[in-house]
């Protein structure tokens, strides 16, 4: 570098030397570090320090450039399970890397009226249920799929959809969403991508393709390759040469040893207790479990839930190994500097029981069956449908053996990662510290002349053992959680396992001696032998804790009775309790319960308030809204 091309002022009190590195590490500098340099040199030079050779203290380095105006780009995410938000939150990351000034927003939290303001948006949601949107994500989806929905001429948008192809409605609400924000005139910078369990790596190539022509079309220069900003650690000043560490915020450096547990590294919890709740004679197979999280760092509130990644039955995986024509102790490398056995892998990293059309279709290259081909035809979808209905992989290979024997990796390369199963936490994290409490109830079946059974439900309740590790991470439910007023009332609907998140509401409400009115409504097959946790609630109703209790035990009478029936049985009063600011909730099984219980809350509105159909739903709608109104259901 010639002379000619410094950029100090003349004047400057530096060598040659000392001018040309400035000159080189300066444009290099962020914001932040310029900042930190400033205020370390500030402080440095208030205290009249030196540095070790007993010169003066540099002065302060020059104030990095105001920085160019940045273009605002939205990332509108729909999350149930976090996989979405998760997302989102690194597209926000790389879209502030290539120079836009983004805005992570949930769906729940978005103005839609700004919608047609916007220039730049990417969308990442989730599909739930029966290819439904995330609780969060309904009223921004009803508005944009209605008809009053704005003209979105000169947006650009591009979507990525999450959802699980062992679902019929795979992604369905990302594929509404894409498809309507196209129908009102935006622009498609990037065709939508859609993601099964396994979403990373599609997720990262869908933000590899739209975010470089995000900054295209919205006249984003890229920023300049660069290596991430670093933390640069100070060598502490020798003692006695007069210097101090600089003032402001100081970056703590964490231990070199510290683990940190989430869904990529989940904590091995081990299960310090299993109770069977059902009584003799009961159908049903419901266990508490207790888990600890001693050494874990994790802590939860109520209305959080816990993801287990589960093994598979090894009598399945045997099953699975036989009719696709495998020993089971072939050996492969899965990279992480061990060889397991073929058997080994498939118990405790793939999901060897989910059979869907995608799998169907890259299976069928493979096998060369014909009849595997017919029934794929587009006109045989009915046909294909039936077939699906309580089959598993091993279904696949037996029904449709392969022409020609298959490898290791093209049978591992139509399977998915076991995806992680969610349950609602049925404890306070202050009545039970370093402990988690679950409520799971066993998915046994029998169908097409076989018994079947659920993969997460069946590895809890009979393959883990008191003393046994079980792979656990905690999730934050945004959709779920206690009124912030302690003194506010609640009403809780939560039959069969759905009553896990009321017993953690209860017991922190206990801990922090809330005074508002706690009503329950619980439902199950017979009050003799499914009455779950029946003698804490006695005991809360006992204590007053629990204001009242309305119990719905559909095999107990001649007609089947369901809590919403209890529900509307208790209208006036239910009515009254809302109409006094509490909080409603529900919990347990989407299909039905779920759609039943929302129905009756509309008809209580119509009943007591007086309303019209209309004027009821929009009332229900406004508690979702105000978050009176909450969800979590399965």
């Amino acid at each position: 570098m010639s002379e000619s091309t410094v950029n100090l002022p003349g004047n400057a009190p530096f060598g040659h030397q000392q001018r040309v590195a400035l000159d080189a590490l300066i444009p290099t500098l962020n914001a932040q570090q310029a900042s930190w340099l400033s205020g370390y040199f500030a402080g440095v030079a208030q205290t009249g320090a030196t540095n070790g050779n007993g010169a003066a203290a540099p002065a302060p380095a020059p104030a990095a450039a105001p920085a160019a105006p940045k273009v605002p780009l939205t990332i509108l995410f729909g999350s149930e399970s976090g996989n979405a938000e998760e997302c989102a939150a690194e597209a926000g990351k790389e879209a502030k890397k290539a120079g836009f000034q983004p805005s992570v927003v949930d769906m729940g939290d978005y103005d839609f009226g700004k919608l047609p303001e916007e220039k730049n948006v990417l969308v990442v949601v989730s599909t739930w249920g029966e290819g439904d949107p995330p609780e969060r994500a309904t009223a921004f989806h009803e508005q944009l799929m209605g008809g009053e929905a704005p003209s979105l001429n000169g947006l650009h948008f591009s979507v990525c959809a999450l959802g699980d192809t062992s679902y019929p409605d795979f992604c369905e609400c990302g594929k509404q969403m894409d498809r309507r924000f196209g129908e009102l005139g935006g622009v498609r910078i990037a065709d939508r991508v859609d993601c099964d369990v396994d979403f990373e790596e599609p997720f990262q190539q869908w933000l590899q393709t739209a975010l470089p022509r995000m900054v295209d079309v919205a006249g984003v220069k890229e920023a300049a390759a660069a290596p991430s900003p670093q933390v640069q650690v100070m060598e502490p000043v020798p003692a006695g040469n007069g210097a101090v560490p600089p003032e402001g915020p100081q970056v703590a450096m964490p231990e070199s040893d510290a683990v940190t547990y989430g869904k990529k590294n989940p904590f091995p919890a081990k299960l310090k207790e299993r109770i069977l709740l059902n009584g003799r004679g009961s159908s049903k197979e419901t266990v508490h479990l207790e888990l600890s999280l001693e050494g874990s760092g994790m802590s939860y509130e109520p209305g959080d839930v816990v993801g287990v990644f589960p093994s598979n039955s090894p009598e399945v995986a045997d099953d699975f190994l036989r009719v696709a024509g495998f020993r089971g102790d072939e050996l492969i490398d899965n990279g992480n500097g061990r060889l397991p056995s073929l058997r080994e892998e498939l118990i405790e990293h793939h999901d060897i029981t989910s059979v869907n059309p995608s799998i169907l279709k890259k299976y069928a290259p493979l096998a060369k069956n014909k009849q595997l081909d017919k029934l794929l035809e587009p006109e045989n979808k009915e046909e294909l449908n039936h077939w699906l209905e309580c089959r598993e992989l091993r279904d696949l290979f037996y029904d449709f053996p392969a022409r020609d024997p298959l490898t290791m990796d093209q049978v591992l390369g139509i399977l998915r990662k076991m995806p992680p199963r969610l349950y609602s936490i049925a404890s306070s994290f202050r009545a039970h510290p370093d402990e988690v409490h679950l409520t799971v109830a066993a998915v046994r079946y029998e169908c097409n002349g076989r018994s079947l059974q659920g993969v997460c439900s069946t590895y809890l309740c009979d393959r883990v053992d008191p003393g046994d590790s079980v792979p656990i991470y905690t999730h934050h439910n945004k959709n779920f959680f206690l009124p912030e007023d302690p003194d506010t009332p609640i009403i809780m609907v939560g039959p069969g396992t759905g009553i896990a998140p009321f017993r953690a509401f209860v017991e922190e409400r206990d801990e922090l001696g809330s005074k508002g009115k706690n009503w329950l409504f619980f439902g199950d097959q017979h009050f003799a032998t499914d009455f779950l946790y029946q003698a804490e609630w006695q005991k809360y109703l006992k204590r007053g804790l629990l204001a009242r209790m309305d119990v719905a035990f559909s095999r107990d009478t001649d007609h089947k009775v369901y809590v919403q029936h209890r529900m509307k049985e208790q209208a006036k009063e239910l009515y009254a309790w809302l109409q006094d600011g509490a909080y409603f909730y529900v919990c347990g099984d989407a299909t039905h319960m779920a759609k039943d219980v929302h129905q009756a809350l509309i008809e209580i509105h119509q009943e007591q308030g007086g309303l019209s159909e209309d004027d009821a739903t929009a009332a229900v709608k406004q508690l979702q809204k105000d978050k009176r109104y909450q969800r979590d259901v399965y």
